[in-house]
């Protein structure tokens, strides 16, 4: 009988340590809620600060996976961690290194524009950034007249695809079947 008694005491002294333990877990919980933002903007794109810092990066057009974990690296944020929970000069500094990768040691291959044909150095662009220099970079293919740009201009593959099956569509097509012809001349007679 007093071994019955030791085992139920022990059970009640269990189940109140983890009621103890229980109650401030859930108010700790409560507070990183509070701290964390439900939407932050980082270069002009809205992520949802629930996700993980190298998922959101990778959330901002012209960042890849790698340079999402170079990011990560060098601001010595980690990569799990929730990109709400950061906080101001936190994503500051991350805007930084994004915007400016050479200063920070990122290597020059991570970057998506090496070379740049204006300035001559290596640069890296994100978000509206990276849909402006394509567009530019066909405008001057367009006006140089080169195949490319004759290529871009008629809305053809550019990349040398073969065009005999493939992409026919939104296009006249040459061909057209007798009994379509036939529906076709019809719905002409009709409207005359």
């Amino acid at each position: 009988m007093g071994s019955t008694k030791r085992k139920e005491e022990a059970k009640e002294a269990k189940e109140e340590k983890q009621e103890k333990q229980e109650k401030p877990a859930k108010e700790k919980h409560i507070e990183k809620k509070k701290e964390m933002k439900a939407i932050v903007r980082v270069i002009n794109t809205d992520i949802d600060g629930d996700m993980p810092l190298i998922r959101a990066l990778r959330g901002i057009k012209g960042i890849s996976h790698a340079f999402a974990n170079a990011v990560c690296i060098t601001s010595g944020y980690n990569p799990k961690a929730k990109l709400g929970s950061l906080k101001e000069p936190d994503i500051v500094k991350v805007e930084d290194i994004i915007k400016n990768p050479a200063k920070f040691g990122i290597p020059s291959w991570l970057v998506n524009r090496r070379k740049d044909l204006e300035s001559g150095t290596d640069i890296h662009l994100s978000g509206q950034d990276v849909d402006i220099g394509r567009r530019f970079d066909i405008q001057r293919l367009v006006d140089a007249k080169t195949y490319k740009g004759v290529r871009h201009m008629l809305g053809l593959p550019v990349r040398g695809q073969r065009t005999r099956s493939s992409f026919r569509k939104g296009r006249v097509v040459g061909v057209v079947r007798k009994s379509v012809r036939i529906v076709q001349q019809e719905s002409k007679e009709e409207k005359k």
